[in-house]
């Protein structure tokens, strides 16, 4: 079910974007959304396909920003992948380079160390680079986060949060992205790196190949710390 909300959500965007794609370039609302392949290893070592989404709307002093991904694979008519995200994020902007933040981050992993893991985390940002061939912001925050493993253990704890969002647009139709995220508390810490390479093929459309870490620091017996996805897709921007 959920990866039918966020599809459906996904195609609403795609539709939205073809209007916005005829507005002004200073829309303050914009976003992007993909469809593509998508191989897996760690506790789940398959190859089906993804679709995720996100969107922007910022204003003179704030930035709200929405994003998702919906992974569903299945053999045999048996399921054996099934992944989900959901981030929420605002900032407030104090000067043009410091800013306050606050983030929702939500995650399921059907067949990973932890069934779902929600962390509600607030904090100080600066953006070191500023552009436009280098973009590097980064966060630093604390907060809570709930925890439920696949037997239905449930760990709730304070955490600290590290982040860094650097873009290199190295050519006119061509960036390299890099994300950092790191959730660290005293029964497990978090980690996240997301590399991605995008090349601009014709118009707003552009391809994307991905390299995703997902590790936790203690996970259950007979599961796996660390899970890794390969993704090349095809990204829609509005």
């Amino acid at each position: 079910m959920p990866y039918r909300i966020l599809t459906a959500l996904g195609l609403l965007s795609l539709t939205a974007s073809v209007y916005a794609a005829e507005e002004d370039e200073d829309d303050p609302f914009f976003g992007a959304i993909s469809f593509g392949y998508l191989a897996t290893t760690g506790n789940t070592e398959t190859t089906s396909f993804d679709t995720q989404a996100a969107a922007t709307y910022r204003t003179e002093l704030w930035e709200h920003e929405a994003s998702g991904q919906a992974f569903r694979s299945s053999e045999n008519k048996v399921t054996n992948a099934e992944y989900y995200t959901a981030l929420w994020r605002s900032r407030r902007d104090l000067t043009e380079r410091d800013f306050l933040f606050g983030r929702l981050n939500w995650r399921k992993d059907r067949f990973g160390a932890f069934d779902t893991q929600f962390s509600q985390t607030v904090g100080y940002g600066r953006r070191i680079f500023t552009g436009p061939v280098h973009t590097l912001n980064v966060e630093v925050g604390a907060g809570a986060r709930q925890s439920e493993d696949q037997a239905g253990m449930s760990v709730n704890e304070t955490i600290f949060l590290g982040a860094l969002d650097y873009l290199w647009q190295f050519s006119e139709t061509s960036s390299f992205s890099q994300i950092f995220t790191i959730e660290a508390g005293n029964e497990n810490t978090f980690f996240e790196s997301k590399s991605s390479v995008s090349a601009q093929l014709i118009g707003a459309l552009a391809l994307v190949a991905s390299y995703t870490i997902r590790s936790n620091s203690d996970v259950p017996v007979a599961t796996e710390k660390t899970d890794t996805q390969t993704g090349i897709s095809l990204e829609y921007r509005f």
